[in-house]
C-alpha cells in the first residue's frame, strides 16, 4: 500500500456519465488488493475536455478512462498515443508518465478476450456485422479483423462514419446504411451492437431475425439484458450483454495504471451487485 496521504487518483471522462460502472468495479479492485487508489466519475462536456486533461496533469492523477463522446477527439490532446489506439483513431485509457499523457486502447483486447474466451466464439472465416461507428465500434472492428473474420459490415446512423471505418480497415470492411442493417444481420455469423441503443428499452435491430448459429453481443451493460439480446436468445442464438467486454477492458486499464493483475472475480461481483441493486 502507498504511504498515508499519497492516494493515487484515476477516473473516467465522459458526457454524460449516468450509467457508468467503472468507479464501482475499479474501487472494488483497489480495496481487494489493498491499494491506496481511488477512482472517480468525472463528467466532462466536450468543450471542456482539454481543460480536464490539463487538470489530470496538474493534480497528479495517474490516468483516466475515456468514454463517449471523447474517445476520438481526445487523440489530438495527448502527448503520445500507442499503436492500437493510433491505428483505430480511438483512445479509452490515458496513462500519466511523468508529465506526459499517453493514450491507449484496451477495448480491442477486452472485446477479443470476451468473444473468444467467455463467448467461446472463433471468428476465423466468419462474417460479422457491427452497429455503430464510434470508439467502441472501431475497437470491435479491429478485434474482429485481428481474429481472422472473413468480412465485417459496419452500419452506422451517420453514413460518413461508416465510410471512415472502411478507410481505416480497407480489407474486408464494408460500409452499410442503417436501413440495410437488418438484411446484413441475416447474412452475418457475428452481430455486435456498439451503439447506446438498448439503454432505454430500444431495439438496436428492430425486425431483424436471428438463428441458432449466430453469436450476438450488445455492448450495452445497463440493463444487463437488452431487447436485442432477448430476441436473439429466443431465436436460439448465443447472445451476451456488454459486461464481459467492460470487465476485460477495465482489467487491461488496471494493469496499465498499477502494474498489477486485476482481481476480475471481485470486479465482476461488484458490477453484478450494482446492476441488480439499480
Amino acid at each position: 500500500m502507498l504511504r498515508a496521504g499519497s492516494t493515487s487518483a484515476v477516473g473516467v471522462l465522459g458526457w454524460p456519465l449516468e450509467h457508468t460502472l467503472s468507479p464501482v468495479i475499479h474501487n472494488a479492485a483497489f480495496r481487494s488488493l489493498g491499494l491506496d487508489w481511488i477512482y472517480f466519475a468525472w463528467p466532462v462536456p466536450p468543450e471542456r475536455l482539454g481543460a480536464a486533461l490539463e487538470g489530470l496533469r496538474a493534480l497528479g492523477a495517474m490516468g483516466a478512462n475515456v468514454t463517449m463522446p471523447h474517445k476520438e477527439t481526445v487523440l489530438g490532446l495527448l502527448d503520445e498515443v500507442s499503436g492500437d489506439a493510433l491505428a483505430i483513431g480511438a483512445v479509452n485509457t490515458v496513462e500519466r508518465l511523468g508529465e506526459a499523457l499517453v493514450g491507449h486502447n484496451t477495448d480491442i483486447d477486452g472485446f477479443s478476450q470476451f468473444l473468444t474466451q467467455e463467448a467461446g466464439c472463433d471468428p476465423v472465416g466468419r462474417n460479422a456485422l457491427v452497429l455503430g461507428s464510434g470508439g467502441a465500434a472501431r475497437a470491435v472492428v479491429k478485434a474482429l479483423a485481428d481474429l481472422g473474420a472473413a468480412g465485417v459490415t459496419v452500419a452506422a446512423r451517420n453514413p460518413t462514419k461508416s465510410s471512415e471505418l472502411e478507410l481505416l480497415y480497407p480489407e474486408g470492411v464494408t460500409p452499410a446504411t442503417w436501413s440495410e442493417a437488418g438484411d446484413a444481420a441475416a447474412n452475418s455469423d457475428i452481430i455486435v451492437n456498439a451503439t447506446p441503443l438498448g439503454m432505454n428499452g430500444e431495439d438496436a435491430l428492430p425486425g431483424a431475425t436471428f438463428n441458432r448459429h449466430q453469436v450476438v453481443v450488445d455492448l450495452v451493460y445497463r440493463p444487463p439484458t437488452t431487447r436485442l439480446v432477448e430476441r436473439a436468445r429466443a431465436a436460439g442464438a448465443g447472445a451476451w450483454g456488454g459486461l464481459g467486454m467492460l470487465l476485460g477492458q477495465a482489467a487491461a486499464s488496471f494493469r496499465i495504471w498499477t502494474g498489477q493483475e486485476a482481481p476480475l472475480d471481485t470486479m465482476s461481483a461488484a458490477a453484478l451487485r450494482a446492476i441488480t441493486q439499480a
